[in-house]
């Protein structure tokens, strides 16, 4: 147990350095938070649910882009420097490396959690029960899974340019097509039926059932579980591969 801690500690501090944790994370969801609902008029019919509900989807915007950027990229530049190598040499096992860090990725995420709430609470004043805030963010802690398991599988490729760019491009058509940045009625109508199948959308929707007092529904639950099966299945397999060559 102190070595799991020992790591996690070491993963921690590492993101906390890392700028692209501070950008996507928590500069850029703020920011859009504040032009959407302060500076643009959406025209929406109850602006204090708009309020609500564009605060869980610039928190699930940052948290996803954390999970799969941020410990993609990280990933990457440890296998090019040679780092995954000395650690298949040491004690450590590699269940208890990546276990630290997917667990001090977590972490992350619930402090962008508190802060992303936090910049909702004081730009517009967002008042939801207690029970609210803590079961949103419960959901978006537990929905973050199968984004962190597809960062490990970014992880998995050669060049950080290359991870770099697939990954802030699977950001970014996850976010518009999940309805993160704007709701998906507007969206042709195919692309609609596409979204409900996303990982984005169904990790989005089940914050956005709790604001308006509802239960996230099973099956946004299950499409989650299954996208997390299925990265981790793939990451694993294709570690497997680069190890055997």
């Amino acid at each position: 147990m102190k070595i799991i801690g020992l790591q996690c500690k070491v993963e921690m501090m590492r993101i906390l350095r890392n700028p692209f944790y501070v950008f996507w994370s928590l500069a850029m969801p703020i920011a859009f938070y504040f032009i959407f609902t302060r500076v643009f008029n959406t025209g929406a019919d109850d602006v204090q649910l708009w309020q609500a509900h564009y605060l869980m989807s610039m928190t699930t915007f940052s948290v996803m882009g954390s999970a799969i950027m941020t410990l993609g990229i990280r990933l990457v530049q440890e296998r090019t420097n040679g780092w995954d190598k000395f650690m298949r040499v040491t004690p450590l096992p590699g269940t208890t490396y990546f276990f630290g860090k997917m667990f001090g990725q977590t972490v992350m995420h619930l402090f962008s959690i508190i802060v992303i709430f936090l910049a909702g609470f004081l730009i517009n004043g967002v008042s939801l029960a207690p029970s609210q805030w803590l079961l949103s963010g419960l959901w978006i802690i537990g929905g973050s899974l199968p984004f962190l398991a597809l960062g490990t599988l970014v992880g998995t490729m050669k060049r950080v340019d290359t991870a770099s760019g697939v990954s802030n491009a699977v950001y970014m058509i996850l976010a518009i097509c999940g309805g993160m940045w704007m709701p998906i009625d507007i969206l042709p109508r195919i692309m609609q039926r596409i979204a409900h199948w996303l990982p984005s959308f169904n990790f989005g929707g089940g914050a956005w059932a709790i604001i308006r007092g509802q239960a996230p529904e099973w099956s946004s639950a299950l499409i989650l579980l299954g996208y997390f099966l299925l990265f981790m299945l793939l990451s694993t397999y294709i570690r497997k591969k680069q190890e055997a060559v």
